[in-house]
This record gives C-alpha cells, structure tokens and sequence, in this order.
C-alpha cells in the first residue's frame, strides 16, 4: 500500500432530486466511513449549496465543472469563485463526458485547471483514452499528452488529484482489469517523475474511475498505484459506502 491518503469522489453526474440526494447524504453521514479516506461528492451545479449545508463536514463537495475567469457574459456557466461561495472545495474538470459529449479541448481544460487551482479549488483531473485508441496501442500517448497539457498549468499539486478514467470503461458495466489499471498508473507516475519532479511523482494521488462497484473495489484498489476511486453510478448507491472502506 502506497502512503498516499486513499481519495474516493463520487460524481453524481445528472442525476437526483432533493429527496433522493438527501437519502444519500443521509446514509452517508450515518455510515461508518474509514476515517483515512478522502471522500468527496460531486454534486450538479444547482444542488452544490443543498449538498454542502447536508452532508457532514468530514465529507468534501465537488462541482463537476466550472468555466475559466471568475465573471463575466457565460450564460449557463459558473465559476470557482461561485463554487467557493458555496463553501465547496472541489471541482472535477477534463472527464471524458465534457471532452467527448461537449467537445473540449486539452486546451479548454488546461485553462479551467489553472484558473480553479488560482482560485483556491482542489481540482480532480480526469484523462483517458477511447476504445479505438486503446485497440490501437496509443493509451500512453494519449493519456500523457492529456496530462501534459494540464500540467503546463499546475504550481502546486497538493491540490491536484489525477483520475484515470478510461472512456470505454464509463458506464459500460466494463472496467479495466485491477492488472490494467495498475499498468496505467504505474506509467503515469513515471511519467511525472521523468517530466514535473520526482517528489510531484511519488506524492500525487491517481485515481481509478470506470464502473467501480462494490464487487471490485477491494481488488482495484489493492493495486499498488491506484490510490482511489472516481465512482460514477455506484455512487448513488449505499454501496458507494463498501467503496469508500475498500481499504477498511
């Protein structure tokens, strides 16, 4: 097991209402969650104040995206100084859904990861590959030139948290094999270690997301790289709690 603190982010995606989000947080606050996880919810932008004045404190809420400059004429968009306002302290950015379904781009990304992480956000950002460029035998290309670009905009990565998520495994009901997922982050965190610093390398969390469940979180997450979770559908479940203690 690495020394990094396990991270589990629940990305609620768009989904839920007041009853059953509450539900949720309800069985979340009266869980017995192990207490050296991170866990974090990603609520829909317009249930962010709902979800942070719900859920225990020792619980953290994610926007699940946010623009890139603090004001301004973006109609439907909303900023990280709005999230703060909300008393929230994440925001997810780059998941494949915004790439793919709403086109973009690295350089989109790398802008809204600079302009949070100026803004004081923890940011948790996602890459992956596509299943054609899996079959093609350019996941590391694809997945280092996706880090790359976020990278060129971090100073600090304490408040950065990586999820490897790849887009074939979303919501497909299939998920990489534990042996997959640790072949990714392995290659990852080298790559860090040969292209930001040694210590970013050794110290940043890399997160797994791509239908984790409750059958396979104790095996994904014995993998030596995989520090956490970044958990789609399950996380509207009580099994997201079996999610959270995988290293209970």
């Amino acid at each position: 097991m690495s020394p990094r603190r396990f991270f589990v982010g629940g990305n609620w995606k768009m989904n839920g209402d007041k009853k059953s989000l509450g539900d949720l947080i309800n069985t979340l606050n009266t869980a017995q969650l192990h207490p050296d996880t991170e866990v974090v919810c990603g609520a829909p932008a317009i249930y962010l104040d709902f979800a942070r004045s719900k859920l225990s404190s020792t619980i953290f809420v994610a926007a699940q995206n946010c623009y890139k400059v603090p004001k301004g004429a973006f109609t439907g968009e909303i900023s990280p100084a709005m999230i703060k306002d909300c008393g929230v302290e994440w925001v997810i950015l780059g998941h494949s859904e915004r790439r793919h379904v709403f086109g973009e781009s690295d350089e989109l990304i790398s802008q809204k990861v600079a302009h949070a992480l100026e803004s004081g956000l923890g940011v948790i950002a996602c890459i992956g590959e596509k299943l054609d460029e899996r079959e093609a035998g350019i996941t590391e290309k694809v997945v280092f030139e996706q880090t790359q670009a976020i990278a060129d905009n971090v100073k600090d990565w304490s408040k950065v948290v990586l999820a490897y998520e790849p887009v074939w495994a979303i919501g497909t009901g299939k998920t990489a094999s534990p042996e997959q997922a640790q072949e990714v982050h392995q290659k990852l965190r080298e790559w860090l270690r040969a292209n930001v610093s040694e210590e970013v390398g050794n110290s940043v969390r890399i997160i797994y997301g791509g239908s984790v469940t409750g059958a396979n979180c104790k095996e994904l997450g014995s993998q030596h790289d995989v520090d956490g979770f970044l958990v789609g559908g399950a996380s509207l479940k009580p099994e997201f709690v079996n999610i959270i203690n995988a290293r209970a």
